[in-house]
């Protein structure tokens, strides 16, 4: 079904996998302790660890 011709596709021009396409700029928080860290180009969070508490980061 076509939805007005906007040709994003199935997930909405969203990023890979439904993602938010967030940009090279911001920070990744920690779920658990709140720490931020600057996000580094071409490194998601989920790749990063907490230098406070060793949990995985998120944007």
């Amino acid at each position: 079904m076509q939805r007005g011709g906007q040709g994003q596709g199935r997930s909405g021009g969203r990023g890979r996998q439904g993602e938010k396409g967030l940009g090279p700029i911001g920070e990744c928080v920690c779920p658990s302790c709140g720490t931020r860290v600057p996000h580094q180009q071409a490194v998601p969070c989920y790749q990063i660890t907490c230098p406070k508490c060793g949990s995985k980061m998120t944007r």
